[in-house]
């Protein structure tokens, strides 16, 4: 992720929405932090695989209030946008196909960290995303494991307290209640012969699954609060 190259030239008061909305449709991911433009690079496979697996995880337990998208522009202000990777919004805003919705629009903001973006996601954008007033947020590591970090917002203080972190088995009660095996949303060419096997079942399976009949063993773990 880096500010804006050479070839845009950066308005005497800073970038705005508005700017954004006369920009090419080229593939670019562009956002904003207080008039500064960030512009970073279309995804990688392993990047988007893991997004879409989660994508779909999270949509067979959503509720029926809810709809889950992909990298959908968020616009904070006038000054402020960013595009979560994996966004749990309400289906009522979702229902007119916008090409943004609103802080409070959205109940939940997933950020799948790379190489280029460890900073933001592990530390600006979770403080942004709290003042916003975005109720849930993830974090999603890639290495040394797939792992994913979890927060609720506190909004006395406007910043996230952990709920979870997870390396086996996401198992939350909120935003709403599911259980998610973390081999689930791993690259089939990441798993071994084993792994795809099992997973394969999992998901044949996850339609009919008896969630009550499952005891519950959460991977739990960490206190600390981001914002």
């Amino acid at each position: 992720m880096t500010a804006a190259p050479e070839e845009f030239h950066t308005p005497p008061e800073g970038w705005t929405t508005d700017d954004l909305d006369v920009l090419p449709e080229d593939g670019i991911r562009r956002e904003l932090i207080d008039g500064v433009l960030l512009v970073s690079p279309s995804p990688t496979s392993f990047h988007q695989i893991i997004a879409g697996r989660l994508m779909v995880a999270l949509e067979e337990s959503c509720p029926p209030d809810y709809v889950i998208t992909q990298a959908v522009e968020v616009r904070v202000s006038k000054r402020r946008s960013f595009i979560p990777d994996v966004l749990a919004v309400t289906a009522e805003a979702a229902a007119g196909n916008p090409r943004t919705f609103r802080p409070d629009d959205v109940l939940l903001a997933v950020e799948i960290v790379s190489p280029t973006s460890t900073g933001m996601d592990r530390v600006a954008k979770p403080g942004f995303y709290a003042e916003a007033g975005i109720p849930f947020y993830w974090r999603v590591e890639t290495e040394p494991a797939l792992s994913v970090h979890t927060y609720l917002l506190d909004p006395t203080r406007n910043t996230y307290g952990s709920i979870g972190d997870f390396t086996k088995e996401i198992d939350l009660v909120e935003p709403w209640e599911m259980r998610i095996p973390i081999q689930r949303l791993v690259p089939r060419f990441m798993a071994s012969p084993v792994e795809r096997a099992g997973s394969a079942d999992r998901d044949a399976g996850s339609a009919d699954r008896d969630a009550g009949s499952v005891d519950r063993d959460p991977d739990r773990g960490g206190e600390d609060d981001l914002g």
